[in-house]
C-alpha cells in the first residue's frame, strides 16, 4: 500500500514548443490521472538553446538548459511525454534539447519509467513519431511502461473533458492503469 505522506514526482512535457501545444495538452491530462502526486509540466521554450553542432559543444560546452534538463529528469518518479510529429519524426525544439542532452549524458532518461504517447490533428495521431522514440529511447535508458496515440485531437479531445470518444478513452485508461501497474510507488 502507498504511503500516504510520500508523494511520487511526475515530470510531464508535451514534444513541441508550441504555445497551444496538443501535446503538452495531452500530456498535461495524463497527469490529472495521477491524483495527489508531485506533478512538474515542462515548457521546452525554457530549454532553447543554439541549434546542436560538434563545433558548438567543443567551443563552449554543454548548454546550461541541456543540464538542467537532465536534472530535471533526474528527479522523475515518473516521465509522461507526448511527442509532437513533424514531418514525420521529432518536432526541431524536442530534436534539438534530446541532442544536447545526450551528448551531455548518453543515459538521457536515467532510467525512469515513461509513458510515452503522441497526438496529431491527422488519423495516425503522431504514430511514426511514436514509434521511432520507441525504438531510440531505450538506448538512451528509457524505461517505456506503455505508450498511446490519440489520432485526430480536435475530434476527440475536448479540453474540459479530456478524451471524448468512448473507445480511445478505454484504452487509454487501460494504459493509465498499466503504467500504475509497473509503479512500486503507487501500488
Amino acid at each position: 500500500m502507498k504511503n500516504p505522506k510520500i508523494k511520487m514526482k511526475i515530470v510531464a512535457f508535451g514534444g513541441s514548443s508550441s504555445k497551444k501545444s496538443i501535446n503538452k495538452q495531452l500530456a498535461t491530462y495524463a497527469t490529472t490521472f495521477f491524483k495527489d502526486e508531485d506533478i512538474k509540466i515542462l515548457d521546452l521554450n525554457d530549454f532553447e538553446m543554439p541549434v546542436f553542432s560538434v563545433d558548438k559543444e567543443k567551443e563552449s560546452g554543454y548548454p546550461k538548459e541541456a543540464m538542467e534538463f537532465l536534472r530535471i529528469i533526474g528527479t522523475a518518479d515518473l516521465l509522461i511525454i507526448s511527442l509532437a510529429e513533424h514531418n514525420g519524426s521529432y518536432s526541431s525544439a524536442f530534436k534539438n534539447i534530446f541532442d544536447w542532452a545526450s551528448r551531455a549524458e548518453t543515459k538521457t532518461f536515467q532510467n525512469k519509467p515513461m509513458l510515452l504517447m503522441a497526438t496529431s490533428t491527422g488519423a495516425r495521431g503522431g504514430k511514426s513519431v511514436l514509434e521511432a522514440a520507441k525504438i531510440r529511447f531505450p538506448y538512451h535508458t528509457a524505461k517505456i511502461i506503455a505508450s498511446f496515440s490519440l489520432p485526430e485531437f480536435a475530434k476527440n479531445f475536448d479540453a474540459k473533458k479530456g478524451i471524448t470518444e468512448p473507445v480511445l478513452l478505454a484504452q487509454f485508461n487501460e494504459v493509465i492503469d498499466q503504467t500504475k501497474s509497473e509503479l512500486p510507488a503507487l501500488k
